[in-house]
């Protein structure tokens, strides 16, 4: 009986020390794999994801977090590549009504149209901010978190890659022949000669290597990272340009006739529009006289009437006592003063016409600038006779001509009157008169290219019917009863500037060739480590160990790899084999420690295999 217990406990204790045994093994084998884990982290600074912890998880079923914690959590979520991807995609959708929807910033004009045209949408469009897009609270609400979230997305992932460049690359993993790229030989090179060969190599090639207990660790590819940052860097750049732009910018036009010239002041302009923090006092001195517009056109063939020289030629002057230049303003090509753009962007034609009334007496000699209709310039517009016109009675009154120009008429009898080309080969222009009051004593605005004939009358022929003429450079049009007449004596040319301020410009275009270099950094370039084992194996044999990994799967990695091997072999000859095979050793100590019967050597004895050659798991499977 007393042997039978005696026999039991010893049993007991024996599978109680098994049970130990196992579980020390279990605690190394897991505190090992941790180890070869921590070799292939820090490949990448971005941020982890996380999710709040609750509570639900240990059963009770209540949100574990306080009010701090969630916070936290937002942030997390917010600085998050995923949402800041998102928020930038949205932008991109925010800004299609503003490119399809007519702009008050834009254009005033457009806008009023659009909302006479739809009456339905223009409600609508109105309560979302449709028509003021980019300064719309949903669009800015978008703006303003996309940069939080860049931002905080940058600042703690720059930290992060600073402390990596700082730091070394780790240690090798214990089973080198687990990783992706892996080959191994046997030379007879001491395994110091083997390590400082290594380093050699390794530091040939660019790569970051030091030497780690019984290998050499080595890291290339920083630049990945920093084509990662480098790329979200600029966007903020590029967001903090176009916000400054649009704050701080100034945009007018001015419609200036041959021989005339513009200052750059507010009451020069013909329309201007400027950011909210735009300042009056801050626009560029400077003026310029418009000399010669010149412009040529395909004569024949399809692409008859295809501008083929459209530019302006002018004098222009920097501050108040800058010496004249000469400068020529083309398409695309504008005049730049004192940070200032001039750029051409229309043209046409101002016919020149002499007013006189009953007695001869000049009243008006002008050049009225038409509106161009239509590819060929084909034209309309008013003139308009304010002041110093007297009626056959002396009584003072305003006259208005309907005005349509063409710049080559085909003739009567060919078609309408509408122009056959842009140039001016046969200029006519037709006048309708009238007479009575402009409406401009009003105080209200008017369309300078329209004649508001609600308060007027009009000046009848023989026939009783409205009073209207077709006229040749030269020719001119009496008006009824001794009223006066109105001559065409020529035409002018007339070219239509905008003249734009918009800091900003310059850093936004660096910024988006900084994120475009960025993200091609980002793209190809990869970031991969690199570890080299020699040991001294049981028969005195150096054993020979590469592996690599790198962020992501590529095949670039297996062949590099097997450059450095091929470039490492040069130092440390691949062993020749033996004849005799030797004894078996015990074995090791360790586990994984390298040995004949181990991972050392491959099929072929001691002939390195080639790392695409290689399976996953290593080279001798």
């Amino acid at each position: 009986m007393s042997k039978a217990n005696s026999s039991t406990d010893t049993g007991a204790r024996t599978e109680e020390a098994e049970t130990g045994a196992r579980t020390e093994e279990s605690a190394a084998e897991r505190e090992q794999e941790r180890v070869d884990h921590a070799a292939g982290e820090r490949l990448s600074t971005a941020p982890r994801e996380e999710r709040p912890e609750t509570e639900s998880e240990s059963g009770t079923g209540v949100p574990a977090m306080g009010v701090v914690g969630w916070i936290r959590w937002f942030w997390r979520q917010l600085t998050s590549m995923r949402v800041a991807l998102i928020l930038l995609f949205l932008l991109s959708l925010g800004a299609i009504p503003g490119s399809l929807i007519p702009q008050t910033s834009v254009d005033d004009l457009k806008v009023q149209n659009f909302k006479d045209q739809h009456t339905t949408l223009s409600p609508i469009y109105e309560k979302f901010q449709l028509f003021d897009v980019y300064s719309s609270v949903w669009f800015s609400a978008i703006y303003i978190l996309l940069f939080v979230s860049l931002i905080g997305c940058i600042v703690p992932r720059t930290g992060q890659f600073v402390g990596q460049l700082r730091s070394r690359p780790p240690g090798a993993p214990k089973r080198l022949n687990r990783l992706p790229a892996y080959t191994t030989w046997r030379t007879e090179a001491e395994p110091e000669q083997v390590h400082e060969a290594a380093l050699g190599v390794l530091g040939k090639r660019r790569f970051r290597a030091h030497a780690a207990g019984d290998a050499v660790a080595a890291e290339k590819g920083y630049l990945r990272e920093a084509g990662n940052l480098i790329f979200h860097i600029a966007l903020i750049v590029m967001l903090v340009a176009f916000a400054a732009g649009q704050l701080f910018k100034s945009e007018g036009g001015k419609l200036v006739v041959e021989g005339d010239g513009f200052a750059n002041t507010l009451t020069q302009y013909d329309d201007f529009k400027s950011g909210s923090l735009y300042d009056s006092d801050s626009l560029a001195p400077f003026s310029f006289v418009l000399d010669d517009f010149v412009g040529t056109y395909e004569e024949s063939g399809p692409q008859r009437g295809t501008p083929r020289t459209f530019e302006a030629r002018v004098k222009y002057t920097e501050g108040a006592d800058g010496p004249e230049r000469k400068g020529v303003i083309r398409v695309n090509e504008p005049l730049v003063v004192d940070g200032t753009k001039v750029y051409l962007i229309a043209h046409g034609y101002a016919p020149v016409v002499t007013v006189r009334d009953g007695k001869g007496k000049v009243v008006s000699r002008n050049s009225v600038p038409l509106l161009p209709i239509d590819n060929n310039i084909t034209s309309t517009g008013a003139i308009k006779v304010m002041d110093g016109y007297r009626d056959k009675n002396g009584v003072k009154t305003q006259l208005g001509f309907k005005a349509f120009f063409v710049p080559t008429f085909a003739g009567h009898g060919k078609g309408q009157m509408f122009s056959q080309f842009p140039g001016a080969e046969f200029p006519v222009l037709a006048l309708s008169a009238y007479r009575g009051s402009l409406g401009v004593d009003s105080g209200l605005p008017q369309n300078v290219y329209q004649l508001d004939t609600s308060k007027m009358k009009e000046f009848k022929n023989e026939d009783g019917e409205l009073l209207k003429k077709m006229l040749r450079p030269g020719e001119k049009l009496d008006l009824a009863d001794g009223e006066g007449s109105i001559t065409f004596d020529g035409i002018e040319e007339w070219a239509s500037f905008q003249i734009s301020q918009q800091p900003g410009n310059g850093w936004a275009l660096g910024g988006a060739i900084a994120a475009i270099a960025g993200l091609a950094g980002s793209l190809f370039i990869q970031r991969r480590r690199v570890w080299v084992r020699a040991v001294r194996g049981p028969d005195g044999v150096t054993v020979v160990e590469m592996a690599g990994l790198g962020r992501s799967d590529s095949a670039k990695l297996p062949e590099e790899l097997g450059d450095l091997a091929a470039a490492l072999i040069t130092t440390a000859p691949v062993a020749p084999e033996k004849t005799e095979a030797p004894e078996k050793p015990e074995a090791p100590e360790s586990p994984g420690a390298p040995g004949p019967s181990d991972d050392a050597t491959n099929e072929a004895g001691s002939r390195p295999v080639h790392p695409a050659e290689a399976p996953a798991e290593g080279a001798e499977k």
